[in-house]
């Protein structure tokens, strides 16, 4: 029988909110992780480790989300009969994947964009490879990384929405549960959409006050000399 929107819907609405966060936040976490490691591979002396990134962020980014995550629900039990997975790790398992290969190309480009004058110098002082990323390229690269990272993170979460296909009920498919309850779909999408917003806009203001704490700023011009870009963090 319907009824109409009421507080006591707010329960599973907050629940499938803080599946939302857990959601994004594991795979986030896993995604950053593998996508640091790909795009230290993309800008390696590697070939073959330059090869194998690009394969991966080239095919991943050229599949719909959609596909990866009807893939790691139908194949993995497929191909690993005796594993199995509950709806969350695989829909972790998905977004972990498809933001790896996204993030890959954040850290590439903001590898990429540490000036080629500090490489020169951590050379001339005789560093190893790996002393030389750890120490001068990458927390330059990191500081670089952090305002596109947030926004791809932001976009992650609404993204996340496409897992209630596999029947994971996160806050999208809560509000579609919760709406089939009631005859009153708008106020309760509202409801949705006002705490989609909540968690979108405090992973902004906790980037902005990442990038502030950190000195993370745009980049602007000398006043003495015009023609000279001041570099991130310079």
């Amino acid at each position: 029988m319907l009824r109409s929107f009421n507080w006591h819907d707010l329960e599973p609405l907050l629940r499938g909110a803080l599946w939302t966060l857990a959601l994004c936040l594991t795979s986030g976490t896993l995604g950053t992780a593998l996508g640091l490691v790909l795009g230290l591979a993309a800008t390696s002396p590697s070939k073959a480790a330059n090869w194998i990134s690009s394969a991966y962020v080239n095919l991943v980014r050229g599949v719909p989300l959609l596909i990866i995550i009807f893939f790691a629900y139908f194949a993995i039990p497929l191909i690993l009969p005796a594993l199995e997975l509950s709806a969350f790790v695989t829909a972790v398992i998905a977004l972990s994947v498809f933001a790896a290969a996204y993030m890959a190309e954040i850290f590439r480009g903001s590898i990429n964009a540490v000036p080629k004058g500090q490489c020169e110098a951590a050379d001339a002082l005789g560093l190893s490879y790996t002393r030389k990323y750890r120490y001068v390229v990458m927390p330059q690269a990191m500081r670089i990384a952090v305002p596109p990272g947030i926004g791809f993170l932001i976009a992650l979460v609404k993204d996340s929405s496409l897992v209630t296909v596999i029947g994971f009920i996160e806050l999208t498919h809560a509000g579609t549960i919760v709406s089939n309850l009631t005859a009153d779909p708008i106020t309760t999408y509202s409801v949705v959409g006002a705490m989609y917003f909540v968690i979108c806009y405090g992973m902004s203001r906790l980037g902005r006050w990442y990038e502030k704490k950190t000195g993370i700023r745009a980049n602007v011009l000398d006043p003495k000399k015009p023609s000279a870009i001041q570099l991130e963090g310079a």
